[in-house]
Protein backbone atom coordinates (compact mmCIF):
# COMPACT_ATOMS: atom_id res chain seq x y z
CA UNK A 1 0.00 0.00 0.00
CA UNK A 2 0.97 3.50 -0.87
CA UNK A 3 -0.12 7.12 -0.36
CA UNK A 4 0.48 10.07 -2.44
CA UNK A 5 1.16 13.64 -1.63
CA UNK A 6 1.13 16.28 -4.09
CA UNK A 7 2.81 19.55 -3.99
CA UNK A 8 2.79 22.06 -7.05
CA UNK A 9 6.22 24.00 -7.46
CA UNK A 10 7.55 26.77 -9.29
CA UNK A 11 6.15 28.73 -11.92
CA UNK A 12 5.42 26.49 -15.03
CA UNK A 13 2.29 25.02 -12.79
CA UNK A 14 5.10 21.39 -12.13
CA UNK A 15 3.09 18.77 -9.57
CA UNK A 16 6.27 16.97 -7.64
CA UNK A 17 4.73 13.87 -6.29
CA UNK A 18 5.99 11.85 -3.07
CA UNK A 19 5.01 8.30 -3.05
CA UNK A 20 4.98 6.86 0.72
CA UNK A 21 5.15 3.19 1.22
CA UNK A 22 2.80 3.15 4.53
CA UNK A 23 4.52 0.15 5.93
CA UNK A 24 7.79 1.93 6.10
CA UNK A 25 7.10 5.14 5.43
CA UNK A 26 10.29 5.00 2.74
CA UNK A 27 9.19 8.06 0.25
CA UNK A 28 9.91 8.29 -3.76
CA UNK A 29 9.81 12.03 -4.97
CA UNK A 30 9.12 12.52 -8.79
CA UNK A 31 10.31 15.16 -10.60
CA UNK A 32 11.68 17.35 -8.28
CA UNK A 33 12.27 20.52 -9.25
CA UNK A 34 11.99 24.35 -8.42
CA UNK A 35 11.38 24.67 -3.98
CA UNK A 36 13.19 21.77 -2.54
CA UNK A 37 13.47 22.87 0.54
CA UNK A 38 9.58 22.69 0.47
CA UNK A 39 9.75 18.95 -0.67
CA UNK A 40 12.45 18.52 2.45
CA UNK A 41 9.91 20.47 4.66
CA UNK A 42 6.60 18.23 3.80
CA UNK A 43 8.80 15.39 4.29
CA UNK A 44 9.89 15.81 7.56
CA UNK A 45 6.65 17.01 8.83
CA UNK A 46 4.75 13.78 7.68
CA UNK A 47 7.72 11.65 8.97
CA UNK A 48 8.56 10.36 5.88
CA UNK A 49 11.92 9.27 4.79
CA UNK A 50 13.10 9.94 1.07
CA UNK A 51 14.96 7.18 -0.56
CA UNK A 52 14.14 7.25 -4.21
CA UNK A 53 13.99 10.13 -6.92
CA UNK A 54 12.24 8.85 -9.68
CA UNK A 55 12.52 10.79 -12.82
CA UNK A 56 9.97 10.44 -16.13
CA UNK A 57 12.17 12.80 -18.25
CA UNK A 58 15.35 14.85 -18.69
CA UNK A 59 13.93 18.56 -18.92
CA UNK A 60 15.14 20.82 -16.58
CA UNK A 61 11.88 21.77 -15.72
CA UNK A 62 11.38 18.48 -14.06
CA UNK A 63 14.55 17.73 -12.76
CA UNK A 64 16.41 21.02 -11.51
CA UNK A 65 15.93 19.96 -7.84
CA UNK A 66 17.68 16.23 -8.18
CA UNK A 67 21.18 18.10 -7.18
CA UNK A 68 19.90 19.52 -3.81
CA UNK A 69 17.54 16.87 -2.75
CA UNK A 70 19.94 14.19 -3.42
CA UNK A 71 22.52 15.89 -1.20
CA UNK A 72 19.91 16.57 1.83
CA UNK A 73 19.03 13.04 1.55
CA UNK A 74 21.29 10.39 -0.17
CA UNK A 75 18.25 9.32 -2.33
CA UNK A 76 19.13 7.01 -5.31
CA UNK A 77 17.99 8.52 -8.58
CA UNK A 78 16.51 6.75 -11.25
CA UNK A 79 16.28 7.69 -14.92
CA UNK A 80 15.76 5.59 -18.35
CA UNK A 81 19.56 4.73 -19.60
CA UNK A 82 17.89 6.54 -22.86
CA UNK A 83 17.52 9.46 -21.65
CA UNK A 84 20.76 10.28 -20.17
CA UNK A 85 22.02 9.11 -22.90
CA UNK A 86 20.27 11.84 -24.98
CA UNK A 87 20.59 14.50 -22.59
CA UNK A 88 24.27 13.49 -21.27
CA UNK A 89 23.61 12.66 -17.33
CA UNK A 90 25.42 9.21 -17.65
CA UNK A 91 28.32 10.58 -15.28
CA UNK A 92 26.14 11.98 -12.94
CA UNK A 93 25.68 8.75 -10.55
CA UNK A 94 21.77 8.16 -11.08
CA UNK A 95 20.58 4.83 -11.41
CA UNK A 96 19.84 3.87 -15.18
CA UNK A 97 17.32 1.18 -16.28
CA UNK A 98 15.62 0.18 -19.58
CA UNK A 99 13.58 -2.92 -20.49
CA UNK A 100 11.56 -4.36 -18.05
CA UNK A 101 12.57 -3.23 -14.90
CA UNK A 102 11.60 -2.76 -11.01
CA UNK A 103 12.62 -0.57 -8.13
CA UNK A 104 11.65 -1.50 -4.12
CA UNK A 105 10.48 1.49 -2.03
CA UNK A 106 10.21 -0.49 1.09
CA UNK A 107 7.20 -3.19 0.91
CA UNK A 108 6.40 -1.52 -2.54
CA UNK A 109 7.50 -2.17 -6.10
CA UNK A 110 7.70 0.54 -8.65
CA UNK A 111 7.26 -0.24 -12.16
CA UNK A 112 8.67 2.27 -14.83
CA UNK A 113 6.65 1.94 -18.59
CA UNK A 114 9.14 3.11 -21.02
CA UNK A 115 6.87 5.86 -22.77
CA UNK A 116 9.14 7.43 -25.58
CA UNK A 117 7.63 10.38 -27.74
CA UNK A 118 8.07 13.78 -25.62
CA UNK A 119 11.32 12.73 -25.04
CA UNK A 120 13.26 9.46 -26.14
CA UNK A 121 13.79 7.60 -22.92
CA UNK A 122 10.80 9.27 -21.38
CA UNK A 123 8.82 7.04 -18.63
CA UNK A 124 5.86 6.66 -16.50
CA UNK A 125 5.78 4.40 -12.93
CA UNK A 126 3.53 2.49 -11.75
CA UNK A 127 2.31 0.92 -8.20
CA UNK A 128 -0.65 0.08 -7.08
CA UNK A 129 -3.17 1.39 -9.40
CA UNK A 130 -1.53 4.77 -10.18
CA UNK A 131 0.46 6.29 -12.86
CA UNK A 132 2.88 8.98 -12.92
CA UNK A 133 2.80 10.18 -16.26
CA UNK A 134 5.34 13.17 -16.52
CA UNK A 135 4.81 15.16 -19.85
CA UNK A 136 3.76 11.69 -21.35
CA UNK A 137 0.03 12.17 -20.48
CA UNK A 138 -1.86 15.00 -19.48
CA UNK A 139 -5.60 15.08 -17.64
CA UNK A 140 -7.43 15.26 -21.13
CA UNK A 141 -3.86 16.27 -23.09
CA UNK A 142 -0.31 15.01 -24.09
CA UNK A 143 3.23 16.85 -24.25
CA UNK A 144 4.95 18.15 -27.38
CA UNK A 145 6.39 16.29 -29.64
CA UNK A 146 8.39 19.08 -31.15
CA UNK A 147 11.55 19.50 -29.05
CA UNK A 148 14.70 17.54 -27.68
CA UNK A 149 14.39 14.62 -29.55
CA UNK A 150 10.29 14.31 -29.31
CA UNK A 151 8.49 11.85 -31.25
CA UNK A 152 4.92 12.07 -32.54
CA UNK A 153 5.12 8.67 -33.55
CA UNK A 154 6.84 7.26 -30.72
CA UNK A 155 4.15 9.29 -28.40
CA UNK A 156 0.97 7.95 -30.36
CA UNK A 157 2.45 3.91 -30.11
CA UNK A 158 3.52 4.86 -25.72
CA UNK A 159 -0.54 6.39 -25.41
CA UNK A 160 -1.77 3.11 -26.81
CA UNK A 161 0.53 1.22 -24.96
CA UNK A 162 -0.85 2.58 -21.76
CA UNK A 163 -4.97 2.19 -23.06
CA UNK A 164 -4.04 -1.72 -23.73
CA UNK A 165 -2.50 -2.59 -21.16
CA UNK A 166 -3.16 -0.61 -18.12
CA UNK A 167 -6.30 -1.00 -15.79
CA UNK A 168 -9.24 1.67 -17.01
CA UNK A 169 -9.34 2.49 -13.07
CA UNK A 170 -5.58 3.36 -13.02
CA UNK A 171 -5.41 6.89 -11.61
CA UNK A 172 -3.27 9.44 -13.38
CA UNK A 173 -0.88 11.63 -11.97
CA UNK A 174 0.48 14.40 -14.55
CA UNK A 175 3.68 16.23 -14.39
CA UNK A 176 1.30 19.38 -14.98
CA UNK A 177 -1.19 21.11 -13.57
CA UNK A 178 -2.79 21.72 -17.34
CA UNK A 179 -6.14 21.04 -16.79
CA UNK A 180 -9.49 21.57 -15.27
CA UNK A 181 -8.37 18.67 -12.16
CA UNK A 182 -5.55 18.14 -10.96
CA UNK A 183 -5.91 14.04 -12.11
CA UNK A 184 -8.33 11.38 -13.17
CA UNK A 185 -8.50 8.02 -14.63
CA UNK A 186 -7.60 6.12 -17.36
CA UNK A 187 -10.94 5.46 -18.57
CA UNK A 188 -11.73 9.20 -18.00
CA UNK A 189 -8.90 10.10 -20.22
CA UNK A 190 -10.09 6.86 -23.00
CA UNK A 191 -13.20 9.28 -22.94
CA UNK A 192 -12.39 12.84 -22.48
CA UNK A 193 -8.88 12.89 -24.12
CA UNK A 194 -8.60 14.09 -28.08
CA UNK A 195 -5.24 12.68 -28.28
CA UNK A 196 -6.78 8.66 -27.46
CA UNK A 197 -9.27 9.26 -29.74
CA UNK A 198 -7.14 9.20 -32.78
CA UNK A 199 -7.62 6.06 -34.56
CA UNK A 200 -3.68 5.81 -37.17
CA UNK A 201 -0.68 7.53 -36.72
CA UNK A 202 -1.17 9.85 -39.31
CA UNK A 203 -4.52 11.31 -37.78
CA UNK A 204 -2.38 11.47 -34.52
CA UNK A 205 0.07 13.34 -35.84
CA UNK A 206 -1.41 16.06 -37.56
CA UNK A 207 -3.72 16.44 -34.36
CA UNK A 208 -0.94 16.68 -32.89
CA UNK A 209 2.25 18.29 -34.46
CA UNK A 210 -0.82 21.14 -36.13
CA UNK A 211 -3.90 21.18 -35.08
CA UNK A 212 -4.17 21.09 -31.30
CA UNK A 213 -2.51 24.06 -30.40
CA UNK A 214 -4.64 26.18 -32.62
CA UNK A 215 -8.14 24.60 -31.05
CA UNK A 216 -7.31 24.35 -27.54
CA UNK A 217 -6.08 26.12 -24.55
CA UNK A 218 -5.14 25.45 -21.05
CA UNK A 219 -6.95 24.54 -18.34
CA UNK A 220 -7.93 21.44 -20.65
CA UNK A 221 -11.46 19.73 -20.24
CA UNK A 222 -12.84 16.93 -21.58
CA UNK A 223 -14.15 16.48 -24.90
CA UNK A 224 -16.65 14.56 -26.60
CA UNK A 225 -16.31 14.09 -30.16
CA UNK A 226 -13.25 13.11 -31.67
CA UNK A 227 -10.92 16.23 -33.51
CA UNK A 228 -8.33 13.76 -35.65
Amino acid sequence: MVEIHTLQLGAMENFTYLIEDCATHQTAVVDPAWEVEKIIEWARQQALKITTILLTHGHHDHINGVKSLQQATGADVYLHQREAEFFNLEQQGYQQFSGHSSIRLGESTLLPIETPGHTPGGVCYQVDGHLFTGDTLFVFGCGRCDMDGGDPVQMYHSLQRLLNELDSETRIYPGHNYSVQPVSTLQQEREGNPFLHCEDESSFVRYRMVEHDQLRGSPYGPIQDSPC
